[in-house]
């Protein structure tokens, strides 16, 4: 049944597919970095920072001598800062130990930091055409309803099973558009939420999952574990002109990057104003922002945040004009719910 579907999604590819930027190129460079740009982010959100990212790291050599805090504000709002880290990571090994050319073996391309399997084959067929597959959640939510599989797709045993019957299929010469119409038909067509367009599909007549109707219960997932709830204290600081931030500890959640001060657990007006003299902050002006939250792939923050203009500068900030925190500055998006003030005035 796999093998029946290569020909008719090659066609369905080749008659019409959306018009993507990464999709105009074979440098592996740009599909290195567009993958990584769309792991858990929507390909709307990702195109600007694609090609905003490109502006100022146009190859690979450009990004591995590139400042982190330049790298860092490139990918101010997509989240999952290690994905960029990575990608630096990455590209100084490449310019290390192979010229600044990518390597073109699925083998050595897995061995680079931030890059797994899915990646590796991304560009290994797209940029180099080996007949490499691309299992993404797309590929395996399609491949889990055209064979009708109840198998959870989250056990890994249930994803090497369905590689090895792809690298079965693998056209010698299309095996990037194959692995692109797949993920293609799996994010236009057999959706993850809703139902599937099947009226749309080309190989619905295949489709294990269309003709016994259990579309709404595949693909199998994993129950995920409930997210940890943590509450915090958030203070915009004003002395002046200027806003008061800090560094992130050099590992865990967000590492090294800026932030907005914060307190562990939730306070109330009296005790915010207590604790920030106690720790010898002067605060003339303490204003209630609304409460926010912000979610990470395992936690939840549930923020409180104050406006607090200051007598005078508080030592172990960085203060900086709302400009420049704007302009140089990577801040990540838990905060941008309590910026609005700075618009205001």
């Amino acid at each position: 049944m796999m093998g029946a579907i290569v020909t008719e999604l090659l066609a369905w590819y080749d008659s019409g597919h959306r018009d993507l930027p990464w999709r105009r190129t074979k440098d592996p460079y740009r599909i290195w970095l567009s993958e990584i740009m769309l792991q858990q982010t929507r390909v709307e959100a990702v195109i600007p920072y694609y090609e905003r990212f490109l502006k100022t790291c146009p190859d690979i050599k450009a990004l591995a001598d590139a400042p982190e805090e330049v790298y860092l504000k490139l990918w101010e709002g997509l989240g999952y800062y290690s994905r960029v880290r990575n990608l630096h990571k990455a590209a100084c090994v490449i310019c290390q130990q192979y010229g600044g050319q990518m390597p073109d073996t699925h083998k050595e391309l897995l061995a680079l930091p931030g890059i797994g399997d899915y990646t590796a084959g991304a560009i290994a067929s797209i940029a180099f055409g080996l007949p490499e597959p691309a299992v993404d959640g797309n590929v395996l939510r399609v491949c889990a309803r055209v064979g009708g599989d109840f198998r959870s797709i989250d056990d890994p045993k249930v994803k090497r099973d369905f590689r090895a019957q792809l690298v079965e299929i693998m056209p010698e010469t299309r095996a990037g558009d194959l692995n692109q119409a797949l993920m293609e038909l799996g994010a236009t067509v057999c959706i993850p939420n809703g139902a599937p367009r099947c009226g749309e599909c080309p190989i619905m007549h295949l489709c294990r999952a269309f003709h016994e109707k259990t579309w709404d219960c595949i693909p199998v997932r994993t129950p995920k574990k409930a997210r940890t709830i943590v509450p915090r204290t958030v203070i915009l600081a004003r002395c002046g002109a200027l806003v008061g931030i800090r560094r992130r500890p050099d590992s865990g959640l967000l590492a090294r990057m800026w932030e907005l001060p914060a307190y562990e657990g939730t306070y109330q007006p009296r005790e915010i104003r207590a604790q920030l003299a106690e720790d010898g902050w002067q605060v003339e002006k303490l204003l209630a922002l609304s409460p926010a939250k912000h979610i990470f792939t395992h936690i939840e923050w549930h923020m409180t945040g104050y406006y607090a203009e200051l007598d005078e500068k508080v030592p172990g900030l960085v203060w900086v004009t709302p400009d420049t925190l704007r302009g140089e500055y990577a801040l990540p998006s838990a905060f941008r719910a309590f910026l609005g003030v700075l618009e205001e005035g």
